[in-house]
């Protein structure tokens, strides 16, 4: 269920005013809804929210604030959260940052608060606000953060972490940048460049939100402002713990789903800078119109509307909102809220009056230079008066329409409408360009997109319509809808898209000891009638067999897969990157297309040029044969089948009748002793099948007061802390001098540890019997060695591992160090 409540951004969103991540059905308020929202139109106040990643957001202090005190809230996540785990998919890096991205626009859907972003990059865990501030670059994550706090213009700005550590150095880097941007935001003198856009903004006051989870039971909170969030609103028939938790549930990805919140629910504040209020958060501010000069008329017109509103007859309220609408246009230009209740009020008018405008393309894509056709509709669903004037459609062309929307009496219109042959392919801004360094490099064209949560839709329509002699412009993204027989009706973005894709099934290609390997290419048209060659360009020396491969296309939307047959040159060395082209009509494109496709998400798609890195390397391995425990988000098992192991994915259900025995050994997928409770069902088999002579290697899980783990599957008694090494340098020193898993198959050097992406690992053992024997000694600076990242144990004729070292990120990312450790840990 999506709720829309307290009616600012949600509600002008569900109008499709705003955001494009509604591509979906388009949802008609209630009436409960739309008087909050007429309540709201009182109120002008604003509350920033700021912190780090997706789900770190105080989901109850943002639904209150916007339900229950009618304010305007945002919440700035300096990143999109791509360093993260996935419970849901595989989705890694900038693709998990996609989906994180958009399970906060959903969140932001239900709780009213809308969403920022700096150009920052999640690069993993760190545990130093220096190091975050040094990969992101502290001037460019700063001026980003400066320029949501001059575009949004809040009153008052709330960190979610301290600055003090120990902390994860993005929390605590947010805290720094959040102060640091309170004073600099004021100056004009910080980030010229920035005032042809904005202008310099003061808020009155930057406070630190203190979290629950982590105080004790016996805390002493009598010095914190405190705010009771627990409310509940009759006309939407939920209290603010209740909305709230229904948006923190968004963040699946991060199995942060939460049970619903009654009754009373304190927050605890602390003044960090500006003014210091003593008895609560607010005080000293007025959120009134009363705070404005020369706005007398906008409150006495919003008192009326709020006070006439018929719950039955919302429609009779549209001449009020009109008189609204009157009163703001003539607030001075410079007002810093009159765009914004403008376009509440417009919204407001719309969902009083049942009002649906849409904008349908026939097809879900198109390529540049072709012709879209639309169906355009416009229902007027209540009595008001309503006039449809005209239709601007994609690339300009208005139609007049001059028609009256009379009660449930659809205008309709049907047009084609041609594409520029230079059209944009559709792709989410911050991913068009390769991912480098510690921010997201935007092309020029998308530099005044920067912060925003997602780009432009590919097309719009605006439709004129007149109320009570006034004239309103509505703009609705194309949309394209279909019917699915379990779901129902599903609407998603209309896209431009390459008029065919090459995409390489995997981003990194291993050509261990100069074997040749086969690259699969999914060939798919964009458009109908579609012809030509694919072929793929490698370094010199490589070679490719076939050179180039002929394909006809009949319909949009038909694939086809060719296999090409790759081969490095001989004692080839180092990394090298292919790419895949096709030829049509005499054009040469490298297109991939990678979607993302989650229920509780909207389907997605990232085009990117179609490129892999070539890793020749060598490899010795002693076993053949892998059974494969899957975990969540987790790509190992077809890493290791791409060089050379036969390996069977063994689901839960499937361990009960398998014969184990047959396996060379038995690999667990990360994180998924927490994933699935039920593979402790069958910890006897698997320690039998080790005690007969079979290894079993464990990847890591978690365990924490949150989240405890409650069955293990080694021999041994065994803890499994929080300890990690980030620093993915750091050195990996053998623990014994003449270790034997660092000996055979594969003999291992320094220089097998280095190019390691993000971190060497995580969630290692905290504490371990003497059975088990440590492999590696390794520490982030200025720590103590941790010994837990590898242990190894013999059981009976057999050997059990555990180790938290990063194999879910470095197989994926091409390390060829990380793949011959993994071989000798198999082969132990």
């Amino acid at each position: 269920m999506r709720n829309l409540l307290g009616l600012g951004m949600a509600l002008v969103m569900s109008l499709g005013v705003g955001s494009t991540a509604l591509a979906q059905a388009p949802r008609q308020p209630h009436a409960g809804e739309i008087a909050a929202g007429l309540r709201r139109l009182g109120t002008t106040g604003s509350v920033l929210y700021v912190a780090a990643h997706p789900d770190d957001e105080n989901t109850r202090f943002l639904a209150w604030l916007v339900g229950e005190r009618g304010l305007r809230a945002g919440y700035l996540s300096l990143t999109r959260g791509d360093g993260g785990q996935n419970l849901i998919g595989t989705e890694q890096d900038a693709m998990l940052g996609l989906v994180r991205t958009y399970e906060l626009l959903a969140a932001r859907r239900i709780d009213g608060a809308e969403q920022l972003f700096t150009r920052a990059r999640d690069f993993g865990y760190t545990k130093s606000a220096d190091e975050a501030l040094k990969i992101w670059g502290h001037d460019e994550v700063l001026a980003d953060v400066v320029l949501a706090i001059r575009r949004f213009r809040p009153d008052v700005i709330v960190t979610r972490f301290t600055t003090n550590p120990p902390n994860h150095g993005h929390h605590t880097a947010s805290a720094l940048l959040a102060a640091e941007a309170f004073t600099a935001a004021a100056d004009p003198k910080r980030f010229p460049e920035q005032l042809s856009e904005v202008s310099p903004w003061k808020a009155d006051r930057l406070l630190h939100n203190t979290s629950n989870w982590s105080l004790p039971a016996n805390a002493d909170m009598s010095g914190y402002l405190k705010v009771d969030v627990g409310g509940y609103d009759a006309l939407l028939g939920r209290s603010w713990g209740e909305v709230s938790a229904e948006s923190r549930s968004q963040h699946k990805s991060q199995g942060f789903g939460v049970p619903a919140e009654r009754g009373p629910l304190l927050e605890y504040f602390s003044p960090l800078a500006g003014t210091r209020p003593k008895a609560d958060v607010f005080e000293g501010l007025d959120f009134t119109w009363k705070r404005w000069s020369g706005a007398e008329a906008v409150a006495r017109a919003v008192d009326e509307a709020h006070k006439g509103f018929d719950v039955r007859a919302p429609y009779r309220s549209v001449p009020a909102l009109v008189r609204v609408h009157d009163a703001l246009t003539s607030l001075p230009q410079d007002n810093p809220w009159r765009a914004i209740k403008l376009r509440e009020t417009e919204a407001l008018i719309a969902a009083c009056a049942g009002l649906f405008l849409e904008a349908r393309a026939t097809e879900p894509s198109a390529v540049p230079g072709s012709q879209v056709e639309l169906n355009l509709m416009a229902l007027n669903r209540s009595p008001a008066a309503l006039r449809l004037v005209s239709v601007t459609l994609p690339g300009g062309e208005s139609v007049a329409a001059g028609t009256e929307l009379a009660v449930n009496a659809p205008f309709k219109l049907t047009r084609k409408v041609p594409l520029s042959q230079y059209a944009a392919i559709t792709t989410p801004y911050w991913m068009r360009k390769p991912v480098t360094g510690g921010l997201f490099t935007l092309d020029e064209a998308d530099r005044a997109l920067t912060g925003r949560p997602e780009g432009d839709p590919a097309l719009t329509v605006t439709f004129v319509y007149e109320a009570n002699g006034r004239r309103f412009d509505v703009t609705r993204p194309v949309v394209f809808v279909w019917t699915d027989p379990v779901r129902g009706e599903l609407y998603r973005a209309f896209e431009i898209v390459p008029a065919v894709t090459a995409t390489l099934e995997q981003d990194v290609l291993m050509f261990p000891n100069g074997a040749a390997r086969s690259v699969p290419v999914v060939l798919a048209a964009g458009r109908a009638d579609v012809s030509g060659k694919a072929r793929l360009e490698v370094p010199e020396g490589w070679k490719v067999e076939p050179s180039e491969v002929p394909f006809q296309f009949a319909a949009r939307g038909d694939e086809r897969t060719v296999v090409f047959t790759v081969r490095p040159p001989g004692g080839a060395t180092g990394k090298s990157r292919l790419r895949a082209v096709v030829e049509t009509g005499g054009r040469f494109d490298s297109w991939r297309v990678r979607t993302v496709s989650h229920e509780h998400l909207p389907p997605l798609a990232v085009r990117q040029p179609s490129e892999a890195t070539l890793v020749p390397f060598t490899l010795a391995t002693k076993v053949k044969r892998i059974g494969y425990i899957p975990g969540p988000g987790d790509r190992v098992a077809e890493s290791l089948a791409a060089v050379g192991y036969e390996v069977t994915v063994l689901p839960e259900e499937r361990l009960a009748g398998e014969k184990l025995e047959r396996y060379d050994a038995i690999l667990v997928g990360v994180r998924a002793f927490n994933a699935n409770p039920r593979l402790a069902v069958h910890r006897e088999r698997l320690l039998k099948y080790v005690e007969g002579g079979g290894r079993l290697v464990v990847q890591y899980n978690t365990n924490s007061r949150v989240g405890p783990l409650t069955t293990f599957v080694g021999p041994y008694p065994l803890e499994i802390g929080r300890d990690r090494v980030t620093d993915e340098t750091a050195a990996m020193a053998p623990v014994t001098p003449n270790e034997p898993l660092l000996r055979a198959p594969n003999t291992l050097s320094a220089a097998d540890f280095e190019g390691w992406v993000q971190e060497r690992g995580l969630y290692f053992a905290s504490t371990w019997n003497e059975h088990y024997r440590p492999v590696f000694a390794m520490n982030d600076a200025g720590e103590a060695p941790l010994k837990g990242s590898l242990l190894v144990a013999r059981h009976g004729k057999g050997v059990f591992v555990y180790t938290g070292l990063a194999f879910f990120r470095q197989l994926p990312a091409g390390v060829p160090g990380a793949y011959r450790l993994l071989a000798n840990i198999l082969a132990q």
